[in-house]
């Protein structure tokens, strides 16, 4: 059985963590090892679901602030184990996500006074389908183990605040012709044809590009794939152009869905996969003490990331992690051991600023 050392350093920590295998579905060793350390620690109250752990304090506070991140990892790509070499952390998961898991852990050990009230999430099946993800279950079955002011989701973001995200919706937008042979085929309709009008209002798309929280936007409207054709000697009588609509979060999953299907008027839509997204909340303030904590400087999230659930829980939240995203799920992924500390005390110094004091 693996263990975990929540007195050391949190390098050594992440470190660690990348060495316990916990690609999704298989996290029951890792989520065994952090339950273990963290009932160990007095001031917290430990809550297992499944694979998540969540862990709180209760000291009466002004504000409650959530810290997640998940501990599942894509599949192993000969990249096991960790390494340190000159400053920087090699392995699987160093950069997505157990940098930042080691300093959920590290803070959730040694804060035993914040100023806030802190809540802990480790959460399985972050990199698989949304059905299996412990944040999604724990919003819909126990909402109230997520109840906070504000969020932070510690998914890499080289060490810089990323308020909310966009949403995302995908959907088949189809044209539909009659079969024929190519030998006359004007006795029949060609659905590929057709789908030149589909691509011609893709390439007439102005992108909005709101500005929420004095952050700017920039959606976006793009096929991602097309597919059609029966045979080399049939004129085919359906084309579908999957599209991608990254939408700000300042529409909602239902305005998103409407303005979509207005701007495809006339062509069949099968709107395929939706998910919201998260306002980052900057108006808070949990969130305005937390963005000077880390310099004032704060961008946009263009992604999705989970941070969306607790927006529909009405959380604000922010991404906040050492890594660079660009390094998640490549073999040679690595987290420079800098980022990780930095991230460690800055939160560190954030929560014990005196800012907020108890209720």
């Amino acid at each position: 059985m693996a263990s975990i050392d929540l007195t050391t350093d949190v390098v050594t920590l992440t470190e660690q963590l990348v060495n316990v295998f916990s690609v999704s579905h298989q996290e029951a060793e890792i989520a065994d090892a952090v339950e273990a350390a963290l009932r160990e620690l007095g001031h917290l109250e430990v809550t297992r679901r499944g694979h998540t752990i969540v862990a709180r304090t209760h000291l009466g506070r002004a504000e409650r602030v959530v810290l997640a991140g998940h501990l599942d990892t894509v599949p192993l790509n000969d990249n096991l184990p960790a390494r340190l070499e000159d400053g920087v952390l090699h392995g699987l998961g160093t950069c997505d996500m157990k940098g930042g898991v080691a300093v959920i852990l590290r803070l959730a050990a040694t804060l035993v006074e914040p100023d806030r009230d802190l809540t802990f999430v480790l959460y399985e099946a972050e990199e698989v389908a949304s059905v299996h993800n412990g944040l999604r279950k724990l919003s819909v079955d126990e909402p109230e183990l997520l109840a906070a002011d504000f969020a932070i989701l510690m998914e890499p973001s080289n060490a810089g605040v990323e308020a909310g995200c966009q949403g995302t919706l995908r959907a088949v937008v189809r044209t539909h012709g009659e079969r024929a042979h190519p030998a006359r085929s004007w006795r029949g309709v060609n659905a590929i044809h057709a789908a030149g009008a589909v691509l011609d209002r893709l390439r007439g798309y102005e992108a909005r590009r709101p500005v929420i929280d004095g952050l700017e936007y920039h959606e976006g409207l793009n096929a991602v794939a097309i597919s059609g054709g029966v045979a080399g000697n049939v004129i085919p009588d359906l084309c579908e152009v999957t599209v991608n609509f990254r939408f700000a979060p300042d529409r909602s999953e239902s305005e998103a869905e409407e303005w979509f299907r207005e701007f495809f008027d006339g062509f069949e839509v099968e709107v395929v996969d939706l998910a919201p997204g998260a306002m980052p909340g900057l108006e808070r303030p949990a969130a305005q003490a937390f963005v000077q904590a880390v310099g004032g400087q704060v961008g946009p999230k263009f992604g999705w990331t989970d941070v969306a659930r607790f927006t529909v829980l009405g959380v604000p939240a922010v991404n906040y992690g050492p890594g660079d995203p660009v390094y998640a799920h490549k073999q040679d992924e690595h987290v420079r051991v800098e980022e990780i500390v930095s991230c460690e005390e800055t939160l560190r110094t954030w929560l014990t600023s005196g800012e907020a004091g108890g209720a």
